[in-house]
This record gives structure tokens, C-alpha cells and sequence, in this order.
């Protein structure tokens, strides 16, 4: 079909020095998930450069978030505000943009500087995920606004908590979905520009077994091994698993001197569901499990967690808005490719919501969660402008 006057007009707006600029800004500043002071600096930048779209910029404090200690108690985690721009709730055609100000890389990692490392190559700590991302969200929208189209509206949401599994912002995310024809969130693509397509669920647990202790040679028989016991539920719960279900049973705090007889531990397990029968079959088997050993070694069995990221398909809805970014990638000379995954992102919270959404919107990139991170500096205009004309084809057609 090829690109309208309107479109060719926002494509135009897009200028590739300043992103690369403010991705290089942006990501000079630690604001790993844990890092309080970082992430409320990082919030303050996104204030000012969202605050110039013509909305409302909100900041919504997190909701209560607990994670069992290595006491066995759960305690409360502290967290960042999160941010919500909202531009013309009225319009008729509603979207929802999603990002992370949160990185992987704590106040204390190494891994801090930006640098580029070859030519068009950048490497810094969240230069693909997500600062970059954030940067090809922010320009799109200025280009989008820049030719004017009164008839679309969007809300804009930023977690300080993505990278540890938006707990304190799924209500958050959910209440954003509501309404919405279609959202685009911004994860990296793939380096050669592949999106993620379906993706299956995820589940955090902690296992907490409390035995009781003993001296181990004097009256080991009178003790109760809480890290045999939560060893053996590590090993009923791995067995579990199957086509639709992986088990990742992590690690086991805990224990005791040589010479205790260990009284607690605990077990963290992972599991990655790929539908609801997996997740139902995983919450039986923990339940199983749990009652089974705690008769068996006469210890204390007690299960925390949640299943916080529900399994995402590509349904009809979906594969028409991923159709749609197809064709626009086709009109801009963008190949657009998408496979399925097994990670897990707020796209999948948003699907759950009812709502189509492409997930990795962001730049072309790779090697993420790691001191080798980077991002293609050319792919920061060429992803804007993709989000650009998708969203105004979005706002042509009404829906996705």
C-alpha cells in the first residue's frame, strides 16, 4: 500500500541523533529494580521528557509486595513509584503503551558505563532493555502528535518493577488494559528484528520446610531434617513437569552447622506453564506435594507465591495487530518476523487483560541481562518509526 502523507510527514519528525543522545542519558543512570534513589531519579527524567506530550503525568505508588526471608517469614519489599501519562482519555480510539524504568543491574554492579563498542553498536546496562526502548516510544509519540490526530488517546504506562515481575504494578497494568483496541510494549527485538510472538506463563514460589533440630551425633533421631525434606520436595516437584510445564526447582537456603541437625529451609522454584491446564496441574501438584512430605518427615510444609504471569497466545485479535505491524514494516522496507518464546514480559499481563498487544516494539538488540548488552543504533529510528505508523494506522481503523 505504502506510506501516506501523514505517515511519510511523522516518519520525517524522527531524529536519530537525539535519540541515540538520550538513550545514552537515560541509561548512564542506575535504576536497577532494587536501587530506591536510582529509579527515583530515572522516574524524575521520565516525568519531564513524557511530561512534554500533551497529557497528564502521574506517579502511582507501588502496591504492597512480601518475599519470604531467609528466616522463612515473608517481609515487605520496597519499591518505586511507577509512572501513568494519560492523553486525551476522551478519544475515541484508545491505546496503551507500556515500558520498565527498572534494569537488571543493582547499585552496586559493576556494569555501569555506556560506550560504543563498534560502529552503530552501543553498549551500556539497559540500552536495549529498556532505555532504548523507552526512547523509541518517546519519539514515535512525538512524531505521531507532530501531524496531528485528535481521534486517538493513550495512556502511558512505566513499572519500576518489571524486571522482578511487576507485583507492585499488575493491578496497575490491568487497570490500564481496561478500554484499550490494542497496546504495544516495549522489549528489544531480537537483534535481526524477530518480535516475540506467544509466550508462555511464569510462577515464583518459596517452599518454606521448618523440621526440628538436634544434635547430630548425640540425638540426631530426635531431630526432623527440614533440608532432606525440602530436598525431596525439590525432587517431586522437578518430576512434575512436562510438555505444557517446566520446573526449575533453583535453590535451597537454610541449613545448619555440620553438626545440627538443620531445622529450616527453604526452597525457591520456578515454573514456566505454557497454558491454564499447566498452571491448574502445577497448583495441584504444589498442594500435593507440600502435604505429602510434611506427613512423611513430620516437618511443617508452607507454600508462598503466585503464578504472576499468566501463559500469552497469539489469538485472532493478536495476529491481526501483529499483521498489522507486518504491513507497516513492509511499507517502511522493515522485515517483520515473529517466533514464540519462553520469556515472560507485562505483555503477558496485558493479553490477560483482554487486549492485543505486541510486546517487543523496542530497538534491535541483544546479549540483555548482561555486562555484553547492546542496542543497534540504527534500529532506534527505524522502530520509532514503525510504532509511529502503526499507531496511527490504529487510529484509522479503530481496532487492531
Amino acid at each position: 500500500m505504502g506510506l501516506l502523507k501523514q505517515e511519510e510527514d511523522a516518519v520525517a519528525r524522527i531524529d536519530a541523533t537525539a535519540m541515540r543522545e538520550q538513550v545514552e542519558r537515560w541509561a548512564s543512570v542506575n535504576s536497577g529494580t532494587g536501587n530506591l534513589i536510582g529509579l527515583a531519579i530515572t522516574a524524575d527524567l521520565m516525568a519531564e521528557a513524557f511530561g512534554t506530550l500533551p497529557g497528564t503525568v502521574s506517579r502511582v505508588a507501588p502496591a504492597p509486595v512480601s518475599r519470604v526471608g531467609a528466616d522463612g517469614q515473608p517481609n515487605t519489599v520496597p519499591h518505586g513509584d511507577h509512572l501513568l501519562v494519560s492523553v486525551r482519555p476522551e478519544a475515541p480510539v484508545r491505546l496503551l503503551l507500556t515500558g520498565h524504568m527498572d534494569t537488571v543491574y543493582a547499585a552496586d554492579h559493576p556494569f555501569q558505563q555506556v560506550r560504543e563498542i563498534a560502529p552503530g553498536v552501543l553498549n551500556g546496562p539497559g540500552v536495549a532493555d529498556m532505555k532504548g526502548g523507552l526512547t523509541v516510544m518517546l519519539a514515535a509519540l512525538h512524531a505521531v502528535e507532530a501531524v496531528g490526530v485528535p481521534g486517538l488517546g493513550y495512556d502511558i504506562l512505566l513499572n519500576s518493577d518489571e524486571e522482578t515481575g511487576s507485583l507492585s504494578s499488575a493491578d496497575l497494568i490491568a487497570r490500564s488494559a481496561r478500554g484499550k483496541v490494542a497496546a504495544l510494549t516495549y522489549e528489544p527485538a531480537l537483534a535481526d528484528g524477530t518480535l516475540a510472538g506467544a509466550r508462555g506463563g511464569t510462577g515464583n514460589f518459596a517452599v518454606v520446610v521448618r523440621g526440628r533440630s538436634a544434635h547430630a551425633g548425640r540425638n540426631p533421631e530426635e531431630g526432623r531434617n527440614a533440608l532432606v525434606a525440602a530436598a525431596r520436595v525439590a525432587v517431586l516437584l522437578a518430576q512434575s513437569a512436562g510438555p505444557a510445564l517446566t520446573v526449575n526447582p533453583a535453590r535451597i537456603d537454610g541449613g545448619a552447622p555440620n553438626n545440627v541437625v538443620p531445622d529450616l529451609a527453604i526452597l525457591h522454584v520456578n515454573f514456566r506453564p505454557g497454558d491454564q491446564a499447566a498452571i491448574d496441574h502445577a497448583r495441584r501438584t504444589l498442594d500435593r506435594v507440600a502435604a505429602e512430605v510434611a506427613a512423611e518427615a513430620d516437618v511443617v510444609v508452607e507454600v508462598h507465591g503466585q503464578f504472576n504471569r499468566p501463559p500469552k497466545p497469539v489469538d485472532g485479535s493478536a495476529e491481526r495487530l501483529f499483521g498489522l505491524v507486518r504491513d507497516v514494516g513492509a511499507d517502511l522496507g522493515i522485515p517483520i518476523r515473529w517466533r514464540a518464546t519462553g520469556g515472560v514480559c507485562d505483555g503477558n499481563n496485558i493479553a490477560a487483560a483482554g487486549v492485543p498487544v505486541v510486546d517487543t516494539m523496542g530497538v534491535r538488540g541483544g546479549a540483555i541481562h548482561s555486562p555484553d548488552e547492546f542496542v543497534l543504533l540504527d534500529s532506534l529510528a527505524e522502530r520509532a518509526a514503525l510504532s509511529a505508523v502503526t499507531m496511527l494506522r490504529l487510529a484509522e481503523k479503530g481496532q487492531a
